[in-house]
């Protein structure tokens, strides 16, 4: 995932990854709150809406256990770019990698 996201926002993200992984639906905020030591059902709430907004989590509003974690890497994206990359000239490449830079994808060495 190539957002800018805070430690502590990655591990909220990684904790609701591995939880949908191995029971196949999202945890409850409780669940968050007890998994991750938060202090807080609020301090979780806060988070995920920063998550949400950031684009970094999907969430149905009103729904129990709807959080869905968002592939932030963009893998159509990056390839487009690498793929223009190779034949784009010196000034069109620093182009393309500065715009990469901006939109947060990684694109390799």
């Amino acid at each position: 995932m190539s957002a800018k996201l805070t430690k502590k926002q990655k591990q909220i993200v990684d904790f609701i990854s591995a939880f949908v992984e191995e029971h196949n639906y999202s945890p409850s905020y409780r669940e968050i709150m007890s998994g991750l030591g938060l202090s807080s059902v609020s301090a979780v709430a806060e988070h995920i809406d920063n998550l949400v907004e950031k684009g970094a989590l999907k969430k149905t509003p009103g729904t129990a256990r709807s959080l869905e974690v968002v592939d932030l890497s963009f893998p159509e994206t990056t390839a487009l770019f690498q793929l223009k990359l190779k034949s784009a000239s010196e000034e069109d490449a620093g182009t393309l990698l500065r715009a990469a830079e901006l939109l947060g994808l990684d694109l390799g060495a």
